[in-house]
């Protein structure tokens, strides 16, 4: 939890990049117990060991997901086995959830995994998340994910902004990924956040903070760059997919690595859409390479290390 935020009845669990940050609603006055967000499957255990402590002998009562990427609900399962605790998913998400659409729910296309789940309910715009005496409006966030939400609590200017808005930026525009607009989205998703009267932002990753209007400004910025240069956003978005496997595994062979490439969609799709005159081995070398360069990684012989 950041040392400078502080709430009585909201808890931060600020977790690694695989797992997205997770808030925990509790207050000492009793009501519902509702956890925002659930962080990755390989880190399940962890968050249930960090929810239990927090609450002491109360029960999580509900878990309440912005958006269904793995590692912002890779922990639900978890969660409900230990807990028995309902789960509010986007409705938009909903019939994928009831299914368990794994295409549809972009597990197979990222390459990533996540525990079968069952909501118990959905959250839309307009919807009211209530905790005690506050009420947190539900937000429509599309851009990073279409269906995704944020929530903000007016009286005490909180805004949980999952990946719609970070310290430095924003989550990936996945739609641009496969060819659907995003960019748009994702410029009036910030538009509607900067008409909000903002104390602190809790992001989906990095620590909470209070330079609302400072981290719009990147925000735009990075969107600006991207829009004026898919190919540089498609990019980026290859190496995240990359870092977060590494990040899931700490170190591979080179080959086995190559062989999870092979299986992810994504990767495929980002080639063939923006990197076609390059090989696709070539392409990936130039990926690693550039990880390598900024120290996100690093190479050894045939082993690759997160770094």
């Amino acid at each position: 939890m950041s040392a400078l935020f502080h709430e009585a009845d909201i808890t931060v669990f600020e977790r690694g990049w695989l797992s997205s940050n997770n808030v925990l609603l509790a207050s000492d006055c009793g009501g519902e117990t509702i956890l925002v967000d659930s962080g990755y499957a390989s880190h399940a255990e962890q968050t249930v060991a960090l929810v239990r402590k927090a609450l002491k002998d109360r029960p999580l009562d509900r878990v309440v997901n912005t958006h269904l990427h793995s590692d912002h609900c890779g922990g639900n399962h978890a969660l409900q086995a230990a807990f028995g605790c309902a789960v509010d998913v986007p409705l938009g998400e909903a019939k994928k959830v009831d299914a368990w659409d794994e295409g549809a729910l972009t597990y197979r296309a990222t390459g990533q995994q996540c525990p079968r789940f069952h909501r118990t309910g959905s959250i839309k715009e307009g919807d009211e998340l209530v905790h005690g005496s506050s009420r947190w409006r539900v937000l429509a966030a599309p851009g990073h994910d279409p269906e995704s939400v944020v929530f903000y609590q007016p009286d005490r200017q909180l805004l949980i902004s999952a990946d719609a808005l970070w310290a430095n930026g924003f989550g990936v525009v996945f739609p641009e990924i496969v060819g659907e607009p995003g960019f748009d989205d994702v410029k009036r998703t910030l538009e509607m956040l900067a008409d909000l009267r903002v104390r602190w932002v809790i992001p989906g990753h990095g620590a909470p903070f209070d330079d609302f209007d400072a981290a719009l400004a990147r925000a735009f910025k990075r969107l600006r760059a991207f829009a004026a240069d898919p190919a540089k956003h498609a990019r980026h978005a290859a190496k995240v997919l990359v870092k977060f496997r590494l990040l899931e595994v700490q170190s591979c062979p080179l080959e086995e690595l190559n062989r999870w490439l092979d299986q992810v969609p994504y990767i495929e799709v980002t080639h063939s859409a923006y990197f076609a005159n390059v090989a696709m081995r070539t392409w990936r070398i130039d990926l690693l390479n550039e990880l390598a360069d900024s120290g996100a990684l690093s190479i050894d012989g045939t082993v690759v290390q997160n770094i």
